[in-house]
């Protein structure tokens, strides 16, 4: 991610009826120049067309705990989907992690609106972690009632060597 992607990124995706605020790709940035968080920016037919992050330490505490690093927020705007960019950008940031650590870890929401990233997690060989759901973080035990929003998540891992 470079200095003037973020008012970039958020146009984009506000022009896509997507809210990405430009403080989001603002703190990215500042994490990126930190060392906390690496930021990949993907273009195409001279546009942006999407990006992905990979954070050196999760907030999860089972990748924690493994040292995992974590990919986060992976977004390919609408119309440009289905091109093979969203599996470019988890390339480079799968390449990223193996510098870190052998294995990578990355989170799926459970409603419909994350169908297509739960296949492609699968194909690309990441498996859950055996923890079961959480939301916002937090492990779920049976019978508890959460709303079904983008902090209901199933952790997967991925051995890269």
């Amino acid at each position: 991610m470079r200095r003037d992607d973020p008012g970039l990124l958020a146009a984009a995706f506000a022009d896509a009826g997507w809210n990405k605020p430009r403080a989001l790709f603002e703190r990215y940035l500042e994490e990126q120049q930190s060392g906390r968080r690496l930021a990949f920016v993907a273009e195409a037919d001279g546009r942006l067309a999407g990006y992905v992050t990979l954070v050196r330490r999760s907030a999860y505490a089972h990748f924690q705990e493994l040292g995992a690093p974590e990919i986060v927020d992976l977004n390919v705007l609408p119309m440009l989907q289905r091109r093979g960019i969203g599996t470019r950008l988890l390339d480079r940031a799968e390449e990223k992690a193996s510098e870190m650590a052998c294995q990578v870890g990355i989170a799926v929401g459970l409603h419909p609106g994350y169908n297509a990233a739960q296949r492609l997690y699968a194909l690309r060989g990441y498996v859950p972690d055996g923890r079961g759901v959480t939301y916002k973080n937090r492990y779920l035990s049976e019978g508890d009632n959460v709303p079904l929003d983008d902090n209901l998540t199933l952790h997967l891992l991925k051995v890269l060597r």
